[in-house]
């Protein structure tokens, strides 16, 4: 096969890629690089007069370009819903969560660890305890998590929560609506407490505003009203207190601020009556992220129990297939 090359690959002119020499395609491909920053710059530039020029004339300025993420190309879901259909507006106003929406039922949350907690999940506790309004820690001791269900719902409680570990970092949570369920498993992950987030503030007593985001589909807006079951229905404003659930791709970030409105150039003093009004946020912590990892209809039954969903590694078909 020594005649004519054949079988060899066509070489790609006109890219780095194709330059042998190691120093000579470093400047080709920096090169290449000023020239792709140069265009963006240029059309940057020229979109801005446009848009100054039909600002000039009084007429509307062209439409801005919708970037292309793998949200907004996601695979289409049967199960997304909108936000006026009548059958999940009834379902919901029968559901178990419907008391709570209804504020015929306050949030009382008893909150507990695996055997044998270790010093940094018992820290996690702490914070989480300043996260929810009404919650209660009680020791493990050797309580079977059916027996901690039993206890919970004798004494009132409307959630129960329980937080795993693995080599001292946490790593779950198990969430039991009570009396009637459901039971969510999530994986938890990226946990930084309040003393290793940088310029953290201290949160007060005061019932925090509530933030969900982006739970699109029939399996999301149920998360999201057992996680927001867990929280008072009558925000105080007054603390200026938020607490988010943000859904990103199916993880769910947890973040809990303070915010703050103060005039430009307050913090030295002196400002101006007529300057506008910023809004500063403060993060408060814990800061954590969570993954669903099943949902059971009823209470926690590791044996029997049905579940509405569970996730699966055969299901992870697409970057681009959500399901929250």
């Amino acid at each position: 096969m020594a005649g004519g090359g054949e079988g060899r690959a066509p070489k790609r002119r006109g890219l780095p890629s194709g330059i042998k020499n190691k120093v000579k395609r470093g400047e080709v491909h920096a090169r290449v690089q000023q020239e792709k920053k140069k265009e963006k710059k240029q059309r940057v530039l020229k979109r801005k007069k446009e848009e100054e020029a039909a600002v000039a004339l009084g007429e509307a300025p062209p439409p801005k370009k919708i970037p292309r993420t793998i949200e907004g190309t996601r695979e289409v879901d049967d199960t997304l819903v909108r936000p006026d259909d009548q059958e999940l507006q009834a379902e919901e106003a029968q559901d178990e969560f419907s008391g709570h929406f209804a504020r015929a039922v306050a949030p009382k949350v008893l909150v507990t660890t695996c055997r044998r907690p270790s010093k940094g999940l018992l820290r996690f506790v702490a914070e989480l305890l300043g996260l929810l309004p009404g919650a209660h820690f009680y020791k493990r001791a050797d309580y079977a998590v059916k027996q901690m269900v039993q206890y919970a719902t004798a004494r009132g409680f409307t959630a129960l929560l329980v937080l795993h570990e693995n080599r001292k970092r946490p790593n779950g949570l198990l969430l039991v609506s009570l009396p009637a369920g459901p039971t969510a498993h999530f994986r938890l992950s990226s946990l930084k407490l309040r003393a290793d987030i940088p310029g953290a503030g201290r949160p007060t007593r005061h019932i925090p505003e509530l933030i969900l985001n982006n739970f699109s589909t029939r399996l999301g807006l149920r998360v999201g009203r057992q996680l927001a079951s867990l929280f008072p229905q009558a925000p105080q404003f007054r603390g200026r207190r938020v607490v988010t659930f943000h859904n990103q791709r199916d993880y769910i970030f947890v973040r809990h601020h303070r915010y703050i409105f103060e005039e430009r150039g307050g913090r030295k003093g002196g400002a101006d009556p007529g300057a506008p009004v910023l809004a500063r946020l403060q993060e408060c912590g814990p800061r954590f992220t969570l993954k669903l990892l099943s949902l059971q209809k009823g209470t926690f039954d590791s044996k029997a129990g049905e579940y509405e969903w569970a996730h699966k590694s055969d299901m992870d078909t697409s970057r681009r297939r959500f399901f929250l």
